[in-house]
């Protein structure tokens, strides 16, 4: 085993998009575990568009990764050396060990993976936060009902595309917003939405607008929010009585800086707030760490539609440590297709 380690750090808070400035690579001695914890050799990185708000210092419900701190971010390995009787070398484990290659972790924060049952990086995605992040948000406050009509953008990124895939196995008409034809075409093709809009073809809400209402006649009856600006523009007046919004994010406006609050959104507050009231809309926003306690539920359901096959996952894998700023840096500009995960070995 090797007695240094690699990780990246932030080295400047951003101003407006990140740019690979702002990060720098490490290297540090190998912690050693103490009493209950054991020490990870990491295998895989997860890069989520949350971890753009940790990197400004504002304040939120989860602290900013501190200035020269390890970029935070879920990530699986092999267990090297354990202090704990539930682990033991070389087992497989999910842990929130940052971007870096090997991290000590106390062994009651760890998930234990079974490699036997299917690809650990589903623990970052389909089968991780992400995927519960959908699932949750979907069955808690999107509430579907057979025949309604849903709308989610990012459609082929993790949250998005099991929003989709759950929405259509309900009976429910399902459209995609997506950045570009291909990433359309994936909606579509590999993930069944009945139609999938690319929002980069139209250069403002109004003409994104007219698109949605004719892929969705009889309006919007469910809007699952995860990118705001435009999209959230082009979706509100279309939106049906008792509709229902689940927010769990907004990554258009997160390069704004200060968790989006400097963002530049043409939609005025009488414009958001009439449509809620007249339409009696349910917006709901939750951060899926306040439901855990679901999460056993949620592989219950979902693990087994998984292997089956029934839920599709696509994946963007870049290789080395070194590659993910610019991995993260293109998700935020929406680069990638599927789940971004880095591999390290």
């Amino acid at each position: 085993m090797s007695d240094h380690m690699r990780h990246i750090t932030l080295k400047s808070r951003p101003k407006g998009a990140p740019t690979p400035a702002n990060f720098e690579m490490q290297t540090s001695d190998v912690p050693i575990p103490g009493k209950g914890e054991v020490l990870v050799r990491v295998h895989y990185v997860s890069l989520d568009p949350y971890m753009r708000g940790r990197m400004d210092d504002a304040k939120s419900y989860a602290a900013p990764v501190p200035l020269g701190g390890t970029m935070e971010g879920g990530g699986v390995g092999e267990v090297l050396i354990s202090h704990d009787d539930g682990f033991e070398t070389g087992d497989m484990v999910f842990g929130m060990f940052g971007w870096t290659t090997h991290a000590v972790a106390a062994a009651n924060t760890l998930r234990k993976l079974d490699p036997t049952r299917g690809p650990v990086t589903a623990a970052l995605g389909v089968l991780g936060m992400p995927g519960f992040t959908g699932w949750h948000g979907l069955n808690a406050y999107g509430r579907p009902k057979s025949g309604e009509t849903l709308v989610v953008a990012a459609a082929t990124g993790p949250v998005g595309s099991m929003v989709g895939q759950l929405a259509k196995s309900a009976g429910l008409r399902v459209i995609g917003i997506a950045g570009g034809a291909d990433k359309c075409a994936l909606a579509t093709d590999t993930f069944g939405f009945d139609v999938c809009l690319d929002h980069r073809a139209h250069a403002d809400a109004r003409s994104l607008r007219t698109a949605l209402k004719k892929a969705c006649p009889k309006g919007i009856d469910i809007y699952f929010e995860n990118v705001g600006g435009k999209v959230l523009e082009a979706v509100m007046p279309l939106m049906n009585p008792h509709g229902r919004i689940p927010i769990c994010g907004m990554i258009s406006w997160y390069n704004a800086g200060g968790l989006g609050a400097g963002a530049d959104a043409a939609m005025s507050a009488p414009a958001l707030w009439r449509p809620i009231l007249v339409k009696f809309l349910s917006v709901n926003g939750f951060i899926i760490s306040n439901h855990w306690d679901q999460f056993p539920k949620f592989l219950s359901e979902v693990g087994p539609k998984v292997q089956s096959g029934d839920i599709r996952v696509v994946e963007d894998i870049a290789q080395g440590l070194e590659s993910a700023p610019e991995a993260f840096i293109g998700l935020l500009e929406g680069r990638n297709r599927g789940k971004q995960i880095v591999k390290l070995i």
